[in-house]
């Protein structure tokens, strides 16, 4: 029987990148902390982790007890839930994780609705970028993850979680105040020779912008790189180029320099989901409920329908 204290610190190697990263999170020292790998890896029959001078990466092997590991982690934090609500304990916290323009447009009048609902209730909130974060959920170190999905990049898998769309938000071209398509519905064509502002290769917008402009037939330049919409809008209202932003960043935008449009001939859009276990804590429906309500009343996005099934890790 493995044990899943020395699981624990598999997984902690997996996120952390590095036998000192892991072991200051678990408050080991790096010996001790190796030293437990080398008895799990003693325990299975195989290497679990190459150990390098950059770091620790894990072997297929690891991979696959990584995965059976965060599951069981999430199962034992179940249980000891489930226990404690016999016991009459009511769920006293909740983990979230959520990417950076949802911590601006969802989360503060949902997570101050919340606090205001269910005072005992202690919030916790961490920056996670998408794809990352399931892991987290899986395990139960994060009892809610809010993470999106734009067109072109498909979902990670999430073997057994539950996916529920929050909202739609549309995707519009941004452009400085006296661009010309302030009075027009552009498509990406008449927009080929525009200097565009964007991710870099890889990150899910310019996936999404590569995607929609490989489908439209055109090329398109992308000059000015950066994830940060603010960063995209300034650059935007000092004339340097064009963008295809989420509307609700635009309506949480107190930047008045730009204009924007829809793209003729598409409908392109970032979907926001909520993911969480099956069988999650008490506060995670409430707090899903209270997300979806601020998400009905964003301006121009337009909520999703609510999944009843577990994803089965599309």
């Amino acid at each position: 029987m493995l044990d899943a204290n020395r699981v624990r610190v598999l997984v902690e190697v997996a996120r952390a990148g590095s036998i000192a990263a892991a072991a200051e999170r678990l408050s080991f020292t790096p010996p001790a902390l190796s030293q437990q790998l080398t008895k799990l890896e003693r325990e299975v029959g195989c290497r679990l982790v190459e150990r390098g001078r950059t770091g620790a990466v894990l072997t297929r092997a690891g991979e696959v007890l990584l995965e059976h590991g965060e599951r069981v982690l999430g199962e034992l934090r179940d249980a000891e839930t489930a226990v404690r609500a016999v016991a009459g304990e009511r769920a006293d916290r909740l983990a979230l994780g959520a990417f950076a323009s949802a911590g601006k447009v969802l989360l503060p009048g949902a997570l101050a609705a919340f606090g205001h609902e269910h005072p005992h209730v202690r919030l916790s909130l961490s920056d996670i970028e998408p794809p990352d974060g399931f892991g987290l959920v899986t395990s139960g170190d994060l009892d809610l993850l809010i993470t999106h999905r734009y067109p072109g990049v498909p979902m990670p898998r999430a073997g057994g979680l539950h996916r529920e769309r929050l909202l739609v938000d549309p995707l519009r071209v941004v452009a400085p105040i006296g661009h010309p398509v302030a009075d027009t519905e552009p498509s990406l064509a008449d927009l080929a020779d525009e200097e565009w502002i964007c991710g870099a290769p890889g990150i899910h917008n310019r996936v999404s912008l590569d995607t929609a402009a490989e489908a439209a037939g055109v090329t398109l330049t992308v000059a000015y790189e950066t994830r940060d919409y603010e960063v995209a809008l300034a650059l935007i209202t000092a004339g340097v180029g064009v963008a295809l932003l989420p509307q609700s960043v635009l309506d949480a935008s107190h930047n008045g320099g730009w204009v924007s449009r829809p793209l003729s001939g598409t409908h392109l859009a970032r979907e926001i989901y909520a993911v969480h276990r099956p069988r999650p804590p008490e506060p995670v429906p409430d707090m899903v409920a209270t997300l979806r309500r601020t998400a009905a009343r964003s301006p121009r996005t337009r909520e999703g329908p609510m999944s009843s099934a577990a994803d089965g890790g599309r």
